[in-house]
């Protein structure tokens, strides 16, 4: 129930014309138009509980789960609400190089793509590569050993949760190749460019030094 929420589909309009303007069958019917208006609005906006930019809160984790994004209730609502609108672009491009780097940019809280005009934070490398050659024998890109590295150059790398940035890493990284991940100091970034968010910092062991890195393992 909710009070003063009127229905907008009235019983009584659908009712005989002869019972319409009884006030008996008025007051009786009104009382199921109580009780059925929230489901009926709630009927009416179904789309928007399944909008990342329009759900409440607490269908936010639940519409993640649908797009097998899992989400940090530590991030902040409208960061969250951004990495669920993104997740159809991660899936596409996830395991590779941009699908890190942009995986990396919405968990710090940059928009994927990074700021226009702004200096890159994320630089994501590996070892892979591809080339083509018309002789054969040719020599091969890249090298044998699989690695990827991530290098987030942040003003205070005190601001990050290394080991949550570690974890998204993790996830849409290819499993079995094995990462470095390195947390750097670097300049100011302009006041007018896209700023980590400084999230909560969770209970539990202290973070890693700042400019330290953490090795990752498939």
């Amino acid at each position: 129930m909710v009070a003063g929420l009127a229905s907008r589909v009235p019983l009584v309009d659908r009712l005989p014309a002869v019972y319409q303007d009884e006030p008996f069958v008025q007051r009786f019917v009104a009382a199921f138009d109580d009780a059925l208006a929230p489901v009926t609005l709630t009927l009416d906006g179904l789309a928007d509980y399944v909008d990342p930019r329009l759900c409440p809160d607490d269908f936010l984790a639940w519409v993640a789960e649908w797009l097998g994004i899992e989400v940090d209730d530590a991030w902040p609502v409208q960061q969250r609400r951004e990495i669920v609108m993104g997740a159809v672009g991660l899936h596409r491009r996830r395991g590779t190089v941009p699908g890190v780097a942009d995986a990396v940019r919405l968990s710090l809280g940059l928009g994927a793509g990074g700021g226009d005009g702004a200096p890159d934070m994320v630089e994501v490398t590996d070892s892979g590569g591809s080339t083509w050659s018309a002789a054969p024998g040719g020599t091969l890109p890249g090298s044998s050993a699989a690695e990827l590295v991530v290098r987030v150059t942040v003003p205070d790398p005190s601001t990050v949760d290394h080991r949550r940035l570690d974890r998204v890493v993790s996830a849409v990284k290819p499993a079995h190749v094995p990462h470095l991940l390195l947390v750097v100091a670097g300049p100011p970034v302009p006041d007018d460019a896209p700023h980590a968010v400084d999230a909560p910092q969770p209970e539990g062991p202290a973070q890693s030094p700042p400019g330290l890195s953490s090795p990752g393992g498939p």
